[in-house]
């Protein structure tokens, strides 16, 4: 951890600093955790509902940080099981399997005015969509965001080398997926 961490998580457990601090974390991590939020839960409205979510209950739950990882992977991880439990409640409201319902929200992007890419960005879209969940993320964390195995590996709690093998096999089932859309 660094030391401008450490001082603001001290300022984010600390009653009389907490709500200048937390104004200081939300606009250091907003964009990165909506990106984050975004590539789950496609749409930018969702995205927007479930990157507040995760802003509350980070608020609420600043004080049961254990400081034993870094504030970013601790927050990055609510941020994921918001977005999880979020696309499983849609699915579940739409009687579709999660992987169904990702589908179709990545089927609708190209009328999505808040989507930027172009048409190689869709059909990769269609592509990760078409991964399980886990796959999802582990791609996602490894490729958009760059992360590193032992950071994705704090953030999901499972093994670097079940991470690896996740992300070799998601980037397989994509380059198919891209193969056979051509």
């Amino acid at each position: 951890m660094t030391t401008d961490e450490i001082i603001l998580i001290t300022k984010l457990q600390n009653p009389t600093t907490k709500e200048i601090a937390y104004k200081q974390l939300v606009s250091l991590y907003k964009e990165r955790l909506y990106w984050h939020i975004r590539k789950i839960v496609i749409s930018h409205h969702d995205a927007d509902d479930v990157l507040q979510n995760t802003f509350i209950k980070i608020f609420k739950n600043i004080n049961n940080f254990k400081r034993d990882s870094k504030l970013y992977s601790w927050m990055y991880r609510i941020a994921t099981n918001e977005s999880i439990t979020f696309i499983n409640k849609r699915a579940k409201e739409k009687n579709v399997d999660i992987t169904e319902y990702q589908q179709q929200l990545v089927s609708s992007l190209d009328s999505d005015n808040w989507f930027t890419g172009d048409e190689i960005a869709l059909v990769l879209q269609k592509a990760i969509a078409t991964l399980p969940q886990k796959q999802q993320l582990v791609f996602n964390m490894k490729y958009f965001d760059e992360m590193k195995y032992a950071q994705i590996s704090d953030i999901l709690g499972t093994s670097i080398g079940a991470l690896k093998a996740s992300y070799h096999i998601a980037v397989k089932k994509i380059e198919q997926f891209i193969k056979n859309s051509n």
